[in-house]
């Protein structure tokens, strides 16, 4: 069975930081990365990251966050600083494995306060 599990969420001062992990199981990711979905907003990119090195972040976040990942069995990674108040959402773990089947974790709040 295959499960993307996150953790990291909680609340946060405007400013501050947080780290979010995923460990994936019952397959291997090519593609592993962050979705967030704010109140009343459709779900979007935050980063994702290839197997090869090839990472994709939102323009709003660019020079804020980090992802990382050591290998293709490895947990994802999202370093997330200087946070802001339009951060806040859920933010969902994306996984695309070697078979080309896309997986979502169930997801994890982060809220920043202003």
């Amino acid at each position: 069975q295959v499960q993307l599990a996150e953790s990291g969420g909680g609340l946060v001062q405007a400013g501050g930081s947080l780290r979010l992990s995923c460990a994936a199981s019952g397959s291997i990711f090519n593609v592993m990365g962050w979705y967030r979905q704010a109140p009343s907003k459709q779900r979007e990119l935050v980063a994702t990251l290839t197997t090869g090195g090839s990472a994709d972040l939102a323009d709003s976040v660019k020079g804020r966050f980090t992802i990382s990942r050591d290998n293709a069995r490895s947990p994802v990674y999202l370093q997330m600083n200087s946070l802001k108040f339009e951060d806040t959402a859920v933010y969902y773990c994306y996984g695309r494995s070697i078979f080309n089947n896309d997986y979502w974790g169930q997801g994890t709040q982060v809220t920043v306060s202003s």
